[in-house]
């Protein structure tokens, strides 16, 4: 097994994340099998109770791990299908530790950093390491390994040791450190100022680690004298000294990556190049080309609570963009705050209260994601009725489901106090309840979590002809609230169709209105596993209904077949109205800020 660690210098954001997946990108295009670990420092077990606002979202795998965004990103460039361990945090790792001396596995032994954390660091990296994860047999040639945060910081000491003991185990020529560090230019003077990572490696080499390779984050190509000073003081040659410049959107990295020869430095580095062979990237080139050169648009109003941070929906955008270009449709994102079309925010605040409904009428189509709590749930609420009643094409995934049940239920059913007992536990009308599996006391890892099987009870309805009329689906949940089972007769005579449920029957999974052109919820989280080359399903329907075509469904009941080279990062526009101020994106673009070296920091 050969090993790429990417470790990131000077400040957080970089874009670590999107380059640990472009070397695994360009790795695959050598012909070699990829696997990847991502190393949180944090003391929490997974990133399952952290705030969005705090971390960005919380990605959802099949085994049901709740980890970090970047495995989301692993799994859409690379394809792969990860498990909850390949993402390592401080909390995993001394809790195994602490059961192992419960258990006696140390018995006469002081248990300390060093040897007993650094050990259990590396036994977990080489265990997962050779797992497979992309559907074959047997190892993957190479392992890359993200370490998260940035050098210098306390928490992730024992990590850096960890992989100092690591690098020299497994000797020359299968160890090779990518360190991703920031060379500013400075206004005032412009000029590329390389202080910055020479302190960053020689905090790096202080540490029992060496860099193979310069990563170096601009604004612009590095000049050739910086590159030589770079060389010079921080002990790499030239030739393994690449940029990564502001380029149109992160799908160009890969590319870059390619036209610097990165990949035979690290191939070099670790011994490949006889068994490897020059990178094939013409599908990712094209998907690349057409992802910017899209003009076409289509417009989507995003109605949530975590408006102010993109990173909360991150994966619900990248299906978004996926289906988009496959539909040739330049996606533009109209981030509509919750709270902002409630009544409430009418009486103090009117300009924000018009400015959040004109986005939600001027789209083509309204998304409800998935959320916790009852902030914005009113507004929520709101969205899914003016989508229902103008016939504008919707998806609620998750929450998004249930409001529109509530919705359902509250203009159709008469149900005026007909609620979720998440928001009002004496509701008479409890159309969503606590499902009984579920705990109330323990918050972490509690929920329905991972891939949960879902049969169509209709065999001709919209999301099983999108799926391929299929009988079944996998999708990935988490979600500890349902669809109250006993009240479906009412609503499927009313006419919410159920056309989705779990092997029993009786835990509602997906949900249409027949004489819609486009209105569907489902409990489940579709977003997690669309694919650049392969959109999600549903969200592809949501954006051929918002193309005003005759109909959707065409070619004897399916889609119409589409852009075989979608891509998952075009040109977007992004615009938010919160509280009366309006956020702009960063375009998709490398040199925007990033949250842990993903998606747009608004």
């Amino acid at each position: 097994m050969k090993y790429v660690l990417v470790t990131g210098g000077v400040v957080s954001g970089l874009g670590k994340g999107v380059t640990a997946s472009s070397i695994g990108l360009l790795l695959q295009a050598c012909g070699l099998r990829v696997t990847s670990i991502k190393i949180d420092p944090y003391l929490n077990t997974d990133a399952g109770t952290m705030s969005p606002f705090e971390h960005g979202e919380v990605f959802v795998l099949d085994d049901g791990g709740e980890v970090d965004l970047d495995l989301g990103n692993y799994e859409r460039f690379l394809d792969l299908t990860l498990t909850r361990d390949n993402n390592i945090t401080t909390g995993k790792i001394y809790q195994s530790v602490i059961d192992k001396e419960r258990k006696g596995d140390y018995l006469g032994k002081t248990v300390q950093v060093v040897p007993h954390i650094t050990d259990a660091i590396q036994e977990w990296i080489e265990r997962v390491a050779m797992v497979p994860v992309d559907g074959k047999e047997g190892p993957a040639d190479v392992c890359v390994i993200e370490l998260g945060g940035t050098i210098g910081d306390i928490e992730s000491m024992p990590f850096i040791e960890a992989l100092g003991q690591f690098s020299y185990r497994v000797g020359p020529g299968n160890f090779c450190l990518v360190h991703v560090s920031l060379v500013p230019v400075l206004n005032v003077v412009g000029e590329q100022k390389t202080k910055p990572t020479q302190h960053s490696v020689r905090v790096l080499r202080g540490q029992g680690l060496t860099p193979n390779i310069l990563a170096c984050r601009s604004t612009k190509p590095l000049e050739e004298n910086v590159k030589a000073k770079l060389a010079q003081f921080c002990h790499v040659p030239a030739e393994n000294i690449v940029t990564l410049y502001d380029v149109p959107n992160i799908w160009h990295i890969p590319l870059l990556l390619r036209d610097q020869k990165a990949h035979e430095a690290i191939l070099k580095e670790l011994n490949l190049q006889r068994v490897s062979r020059e990178p094939n990237l013409k599908e990712w080139t094209t998907r690349t080309e057409i992802s910017s050169n899209l003009h076409d648009s289509v417009r989507i109003a995003m109605v949530g609570k975590y408006t102010g941070l993109s990173d909360a929906y991150l994966s619900v955008l990248k299906a978004l963009l996926h289906a988009s270009v496959a539909c040739r449709r330049k996606l533009v994102v109209d981030w509509v705050a919750a709270g902002d079309l409630e009544d409430v925010t009418a009486k103090e605040a009117p300009e924000v209260h018009k400015a959040a409904w004109d986005l939600l009428k001027g789209a083509d189509g309204v998304l409800v994601p998935g959320g916790f709590g009852d902030r914005g749930v009113q507004g929520k609420i709101l969205a899914a009725k003016y989508a229902r009643e103008n016939k504008v094409p919707f998806l609620g995934i998750c929450l998004g489901m249930q409001i529109a049940v509530i919705e359902f239920a509250r203009s159709v059913l008469g149900m005026l106090d007909a609620n979720s007992t998440e928001f009002d536990p004496k509701t008479t009308s409890p159309c969503v309840v606590f499902m009984p599996e579920g705990s109330k006391t323990h918050m972490g890892g509690t929920m329905r979590l991972g891939s949960r099987r879902t049969y169509f009870t209709v065999t001709d309805c919209k999301s099983a002809k999108l799926y391929g009329d299929v009988a079944f689906v996998d999708e990935r949940h988490r979600h500890r609230y349902e669809v109250n089972p006993d009240m479906i007769s009412q609503f499927e005579i009313a006419g919410l169709s159920f056309v989705g449920r779990d092997e029993t029957g009786r835990r509602m999974e997906i949900i249409e209105l027949p004489a819609h052109p486009y209105f569907v919820g489902v409990q489940f989280h579709p977003e997690f596993k669309s694919r650049p080359g392969k959109p999600s399903a549903l969200f592809l329907g949501l954006i051929a209904a918002c193309r005003r075509s005759d109909t959707i469904l065409q070619n004897n009941g399916h889609l119409i077949k589409p852009v075989a080279n979608g891509t998952s990062n075009g040109h977007f526009t992004v615009k938010s109205h919160q509280n009366g101020h309006a956020f702009k994106s960063s375009n998709g673009c490398l040199n925007g800020v990033y949250s842990n070296g993903n998606g747009v920091h608004l």
